[in-house]
């Protein structure tokens, strides 16, 4: 992680412009549950940066370089390429008998479009680390509403994962398969979700962030001998300073 905010502080710099733009940073504690049976969830600190100059962009820890697109003042729609990382898998000490499945890292292209407050994205992504060897493909939808002092970023999300990516994170191949764990292999499958942020202003330049984001998992994924819990929920809780670049 700490060599893509490297890099993106050099882009940063090569790329600033005369305008000023704002940057806002922070750190926060992410957690996330794990649907198989027996494996602790994740308790990991996250850096936070937000950031977007209409070259390059940064939303907590994804990062994208946009290459065509128009903005407005009431709408806007880009293309650009983008990677973020994939927080699944275990340890081989977290199940018996079961090779490790790594997290790995998602790149690939990215259209995003807002109109006001209503916003989409679709997103295609390629395995970059070569944990599953596959694509995935995601779609986003959301709105933002204020109450008060309060900022809220509401979605809905879909995912499709290939077989590759369901195999390798829930499949039991023939070696790891037991008298109690048949061996599984799936097939293709949609994950849906709905997540949210809510932001709140401390002060003129602090504020806090939150994020909470539960997903319900394929069928394939659920039908896996691995797994006891049909749902993943993650959340983050962060604090953020911004200033003008």
């Amino acid at each position: 992680m700490k060599h893509i905010l490297i890099i993106f502080f050099i882009v940063l710099n090569l790329l600033a412009q005369e305008s000023r733009e704002k940057i806002t940073i922070g750190t926060g504690i992410y957690t996330q549950t794990q649907p198989y049976k027996g494996v602790k969830k994740l308790l990991l600190p996250s850096p936070i940066i937000f950031f977007d100059n209409s070259i390059i962009y940064m939303r907590w820890t994804r990062i994208g370089l946009y290459f065509f697109g128009e903005k407005q003042e009431n709408y806007a729609w880009a293309f650009s390429f983008t990677a973020m990382p994939r927080t699944y898998g275990y340890s081989s000490d977290d199940i018996e008998g079961m090779k490790e499945r790594e997290s790995s890292w998602e790149g690939g292209l990215s259209f995003s479009g807002k109109l006001k407050e209503f916003y989409i994205e679709l997103m295609a992504l390629t395995d970059i680390l070569d944990r599953y060897d596959s694509y995935v493909v995601k779609t986003d939808i959301g709105y933002n509403f204020k109450i008060n002092n309060f900022s809220f970023y509401p979605s809905l999300n879909i995912s499709y994962q290939s077989s590759n990516f369901t195999n390798y994170y829930y499949g039991v191949e023939k070696d790891e398969a037991n008298i109690n764990r048949k061996q599984y292999i799936s097939s293709s499958g949609y994950q849906f979700g709905v997540q949210t942020y809510i932001e709140y202003p401390i002060t003129q330049k602090l504020s806090t962030l939150i994020n909470f984001k539960a997903d319900i998992l394929s069928n394939q994924a659920r039908n896996s001998p691995l797994i006891n819990n049909k749902y993943i929920y993650s959340g983050l809780l962060s604090f953020m300073y911004s200033f003008e670049y």
